[in-house]
């Protein structure tokens, strides 16, 4: 499908050739997080972030949540079929290697932590989406 009939496969690539934005897919899996657990993963700042995650808005693979002062962020599949099934391998081959996983396991190492970094206390642990 082309831009004119709603899919930009262009913009679905640039987006896609950043490691930042492939890190920032794989953390999301299949949760709702928060932008302060990426600043925090990532050790970077929060615009260089946001303007990664407005990428993949723009993209049409990321939506994002206000919640009070804290925006959450998760996957939505593209709206095209053959898009959606690009996405879908680039999703499973970055669950299987091996940095995007040590990615994941800080992640979850900072939710279950009794006394989490100053910069996410009081900030709403990822949330688990429907299958």
């Amino acid at each position: 499908m082309n831009k004119a009939k709603g899919f930009d496969m262009e913009m679905l690539f640039r987006a896609l050739a950043d490691r930042t934005r492939l890190r920032l897919l794989n953390l999301m899996g299949n949760d709702e997080v928060c932008v302060c657990f990426f600043v925090e993963v990532f050790k970077t700042n929060q615009p260089k972030i946001s303007r990664h995650l407005a990428y993949l808005r723009r993209a049409g693979v990321v939506t994002a949540r206000r919640e009070g002062k804290w925006m959450h962020y998760r996957i939505v599949e593209p709206s095209d079929a053959r898009a959606a099934r690009v996405f879908a391998d680039v999703r499973q081959w970055l669950a299987e290697d091996r940095d995007m996983q040590g990615d994941r396991a800080r992640l979850a190492k900072m939710c279950c932590a009794p006394q989490p970094p100053v910069s996410i206390q009081g900030a709403p642990r990822p949330k688990k989406l429907a299958a």
